[in-house]
């Protein structure tokens, strides 16, 4: 198996640690280039009107630009130098944001937590992982934490 491109999706949860610590030694082992993916899922409220469902562009950006932050501290911080990372935060539908970038980035391994935040994060992100598992292009590596 030839390993040139590997995408580690984050919710920053411990099973996503867990994940991001196999993402590195095989990036490590395979000197291949890692993508660190968050995907910031759209903000609904059911009190609201649907003109009303948009974030505005201002509060998206200023997100994106603290979840990239965020990312740079937890993950790229800790990468060595010899590693080639990209941050990549998308915004919209995790699942689908997660398969198109893997497709469109010719990914070869993407890697993930099992499961990623309690309650209704926990049953989200579960089925996030279900997906990308049954569509994706590449191989996908489902990580659990030990705690």
């Amino acid at each position: 198996m030839s390993i040139k491109t590997i995408a580690f999706c984050t919710d920053f949860s411990t099973n996503a640690e867990a994940a991001f610590v196999q993402a590195f030694d095989l990036a490590e082992k395979y000197q291949a280039k890692l993508f660190l993916i968050h995907v910031l899922p759209p903000v609904i409220n059911p009190l609201t009107t649907e003109t009303e469902w948009v974030l505005p562009i201002e509060h998206s950006n200023a997100l994106i630009l603290n979840l990239e932050e965020r990312m740079q501290q937890e993950y790229g911080s800790r990468l060595a130098d010899h590693i080639d990372y990209e941050l990549v935060v998308l915004n919209g539908h995790v699942s689908s944001e997660i398969l198109t970038f893997l497709e469109e980035n010719s990914i070869d391994l993407a890697i993930m937590g099992a499961y990623g935040l309690s309650g209704m994060g926990f049953v989200l992100f579960g089925s996030v992982a279900k997906r990308v598992v049954h569509r994706a292009h590449c191989s996908v590596m489902i990580v659990r934490s030990r705690t």
